[in-house]
């Protein structure tokens, strides 16, 4: 299923990335946003920290909220302004995993909804951006 919902160039585009952004919300409905290093096996999204239990992403997962939206992107050029991202919305939950923080508590992400910016065609076309949304 992942070949289906990643192209080629999306797999090989998240394998060169190592930073994210994550947001997830509060059960009194605050937003949280984070920025967070990941690992991607081709299916799931993982991310951890050394004091994971004390974050507000893993707070807000661990009480119920396990919606999340999932942010990887960059400028691969500025002149002329190419930015690339993938953004994906799917669902959360937490594991106990080896990471590269070693082993304990981390978030397990199942993408959904993905859209696609800047990666398998230039981002802009005709002065409009080309942004690809699959859902799985």
């Amino acid at each position: 299923m992942t070949r289906l919902f990643f192209s080629e160039k999306e797999l090989a585009y998240l394998r060169s990335q190592r930073l994210a952004q994550i947001a997830t919300v509060s059960t009194d409905l605050q937003p949280d946003v984070a920025p967070v290093s990941f690992e991607f096996d081709g299916e799931y999204f993982y991310t951890g920290s050394m004091m994971m239990a004390r974050t507000f992403r893993y707070k807000n997962i661990r009480q119920g909220n396990s919606r999340v939206a999932f942010v990887v992107g960059d400028l691969e050029s500025i002149d002329p302004w190419k930015p690339r991202a993938i953004k994906i919305h799917g669902s959360a939950d937490l594991v106990t995993r080896k990471g590269p923080t070693g082993s304990g508590a981390s978030i397990r992400i199942t993408p959904e909804v993905k859209w696609s910016l800047g990666i398998d065609e230039p981002a802009f076309k005709d002065g409009q951006p080309v942004i690809r949304k699959v859902t799985k």
